[in-house]
């Protein structure tokens, strides 16, 4: 685990719209890059299995690209998926009646210290033990 202080834990999808074309979402795309260049985030080896698959199939579609990101995402704070990482998920799947994948990237963001969770696919501004999910692109 890092030894500095992690400001958030972001979602694939938020990393998606940071890596894609600006012309595709603008708004979201901008959003996005301000958070990947303007804090000290935290992924897991669930976020960048997520962020390949979806990047091949639907959103960037270069290689050179996913490489590029992959690399980068892998100097960040880490956490592996293992049996812990699996635990943690499927216990906050069932507290709060969540698909396992949502809780585990929850979990992920819990154990390493992230405060607040970026991503679309949760209630926004709830909290989920000791992580508040925040959705980003909610207008301002």
């Amino acid at each position: 685990m890092p030894n500095e202080r992690i400001e958030c834990f972001l979602d694939s999808n938020v990393l998606l719209y940071a890596a894609s074309v600006r012309a595709n979402d603008p708004r979201r795309h901008d959003i996005a890059q301000e958070l990947v260049l303007g804090t000290l985030f935290g992924v897991s080896g669930q976020t960048l299995a997520e962020f390949a698959n979806v990047a091949r199939r639907k959103s960037i579609n270069n290689d050179a690209i996913i490489d590029y990101w992959l690399n980068f995402l892998g100097t960040l704070p880490f956490l592996p998926v293992d049996q812990a990482y699996v635990r943690a998920g499927l216990d906050l799947a069932r507290r709060y009646q969540l698909k396992y994948y949502d809780a585990a990237l929850l979990g992920a963001a819990a154990r390493l210290g992230a405060p607040i969770f970026y991503t679309e696919d949760l209630n926004h501004n709830q909290v989920y033990g000791s992580v508040q999910a925040v959705n980003p692109f909610l207008e301002r």
